[in-house]
């Protein structure tokens, strides 16, 4: 793989700024964002006063911990633009989540907003390598969905050369990227597992692409899924991060030269770490929920939402900003099997580490009386019996294994589905 280092001479000077300087700008913004959401968000006007705390009453970063958490339900009770702190006729943009389980939530932006997302993704794609004038292959799906189309908007404003493919159809992502020879894809991991399946459908070695970097997003992912991939395409792979409530893609970057967890921008969002249960703060370097206030965001302030990504901050090393560790589990996507917690990146490891196994699996549980059971779906041809053993000799948990050949498992036209819930 090449080195795909940044010049240091490119990045923008906050990204190497001392902590006092970080510190200094993350108060003032942070007292403009509580202040912001008080006095044009009827919901948080309530909320603050119902927990007894004022904008005022921030002097230090500390005094956050003191204003009331934002949940996704807090989002849907105030659907459409109930959160919305500008006039509707000034957000330029509305995206939304897909509301499959239950009312969708409804993000907006204003120009400035827009403005801000592109230059914080741009920052993210030249961490991953990216230069102006390069080709990237962009196969996040476009709509209400932000990955698409805020991808885009860095990419534009890097000075990349885009092609908006958007997502399924991977046959004809095989072809776009052997014609048009991009340096980079931003992509969903699982369904960058499609694509190499189609690679290899059409007999093409996926080493001899163009592709030097790939930029995987939108849902948890492994370092073991990382060396797959990577091996597989001879190119770097590396993590982005973002949602919708706080902007989207582009809210923390994985440094294509460090590859050590998620720089986050923190000059635009203030992160803590909760413990999920009390919702108390924990220490920096220590497991808990990522929690996230917004800065600078102008129609659609966030503050203090609770992400339900599982994580722990890390000083900050190829940048001065902090870092988030890759996350590799939701509290909400937690499975509790007989007791035990399970999360689907832990599956993942143990496929990946028992030879003869695709990257390709489901998770089906099942209720025979008060007894829950898990079957794990896979492809190829390793010994369903030692991939059994070695996740009960890693979880603690018995399962049962299901092997089949290529395309058994659905294959993902986006973010994965990983889990199939029968009881």
């Amino acid at each position: 793989m090449k080195d795909l280092t940044p010049d240091p001479k490119s990045l923008d000077p906050i990204e190497i700024a001392s902590r006092d300087e970080i510190t200094a700008l993350q108060r003032d913004r942070l007292k403009w964002s509580l202040r912001h959401a008080y006095d044009n968000v009827p919901h948080y006007r309530a909320s603050f006063d119902a927990a007894a705390v004022h904008p005022d009453d921030l002097t230090d970063l500390s005094d956050l911990a003191r204003f009331p958490l934002t949940t996704k339900q807090d989002l849907r009770a105030n659907y459409p633009f109930g959160m919305f702190s500008v006039p509707r006729d000034q957000v330029a943009r509305i995206h939304a989540s897909s509301g499959t389980t239950g009312q969708p939530t409804v993000v907006g932006y204003t120009q400035r907003d827009l403005d801000t997302w592109g230059n914080v993704v741009a920052r993210s794609l030249r961490a991953a390598g990216l230069r102006p004038g390069d080709l990237l292959h962009n196969a996040y799906g476009y709509g209400l969905f932000t990955g698409g189309l805020g991808i885009h908007l860095g990419a534009d404003a890097l000075g990349l050369t885009t092609v908006p493919v958007s997502g399924g159809m991977t046959p004809r992502q095989v072809r776009l990227i052997t014609d048009f020879q991009p340096k980079g894809i931003t992509v969903t991991p699982s369904y960058a597992l499609s694509v190499l399946d189609a690679f290899r459908a059409d007999g093409l070695d996926p080493r001899d692409s163009s592709l030097q970097v790939g930029i995987f997003g939108a849902e948890p992912w492994t370092n073991a899924m990382r060396a797959e991939i990577e091996e597989a395409f001879d190119m770097h792979a590396v993590d982005i991060y973002g949602l919708s409530e706080v902007m989207g893609p582009g809210v923390s970057m994985e440094c294509v030269e460090t590859k050590d967890g998620l720089h986050i921008w923190e000059d635009h969002f203030f992160p803590e770490i909760i413990n999920p249960e009390t919702g108390e703060p924990v220490a920096d370097g220590e497991m808990g929920e990522l929690v996230f206030t917004s800065l600078t965001k102008e129609a659609f302030p966030i503050i203090r939402y609770r992400t339900r990504d599982l994580t722990r901050l890390l000083p900050g090393t190829a940048r001065s900003m902090r870092r988030m560790e890759k996350v590799t589990g939701r509290s909400d996507d937690m499975i509790i099997l007989r007791g035990v917690n399970v999360f689907p990146t832990q599956i993942e490891e143990c496929l990946l580490a028992t030879p003869g196994f695709a990257p390709h699996f489901q998770i089906e549980l099942t209720r025979a009386g008060r007894m829950d059971a898990m079957t794990i779906h896979c492809e190829g041809t390793g010994d369903s019996t030692a991939l059994a053993n070695r996740i009960k000799q890693s979880l603690g948990v018995t399962v049962s294994v299901t092997t089949g050949p290529t395309g058994t498992v659905e294959r993902s036209q986006g973010k994965a589905v990983r889990i199939l819930d029968r009881r």
